[in-house]
């Protein structure tokens, strides 16, 4: 693995905003599936299926990207109990965004649907057809949704305590791969 650089690379930063913006589509696509039987139901389901597909690919990307550039250091005077919190939120939303879509395409498997791509391009079974696993699932994909939802906003909530309290260059170096400071704070 590489040293650590001072900003994030601009694949990374693009793989991270790409991210972003397809989870809180997926997030909200997913409420609004769950919350109508109408023909918008169809449309929404049509649409969070590939979208599921394609972070889950994203995301191996992105792992890959994080182990080969690595991230840059947190900021030296930043608190232990904060630097191990970023690690492990981050740990937490790597785990996430990699278990949604392996557990929503299980969840399809167990039910017996397919999971269509686009077209007649359908991805193959993972689990086998069996109906007590398909509620399982479909309990666990829900659960790890809100999971998600809650870990995305305590990203959010981390990012803009960074910016506008600590102004440490922690979001500068997603926004705009601007390197940090590594001085301590006056």
């Amino acid at each position: 693995m590489k040293q650590p650089q001072r900003h994030f690379s601009a694949i990374a930063r693009l793989l991270h905003w790409s991210m972003a913006v397809l989870i809180i589509a997926i997030l909200f696509v997913g409420v609004g599936m769950v919350s109508t039987v109408s023909r918008p139901h169809t449309m929404l389901l049509a649409v969070h299926r590939p979208l599921g597909i394609a972070l889950l690919v994203l995301v191996i990307v992105r792992a890959l990207v994080r182990l080969v550039r690595g991230a840059p250091p947190l900021p030296r005077d930043l608190p232990t109990w904060q630097r191990v919190a970023a690690h492990a939120s981050h740990l937490a939303l790597y785990g996430l965004m990699m278990a949604m879509p392996l557990i929503g395409w299980s969840m399809l498997s167990a039910g017996g649907y397919p999971v269509v791509m686009f077209g007649s391009v359908h991805l193959p079974p993972i689990v086998p057809h069996n109906v007590a696993l398909y509620a399982w699932l479909r309990a666990a994909h829900t659960w790890f949704a809100l999971a998600l939802f809650s870990i995305v906003l305590l990203h959010l909530s981390a990012a803009l305590f960074h910016a506008l309290i600590r102004r440490d260059g922690v979001l500068a170096s997603i926004l705009r791969g601007e390197a940090r400071a590594q001085t301590t704070r006056a």
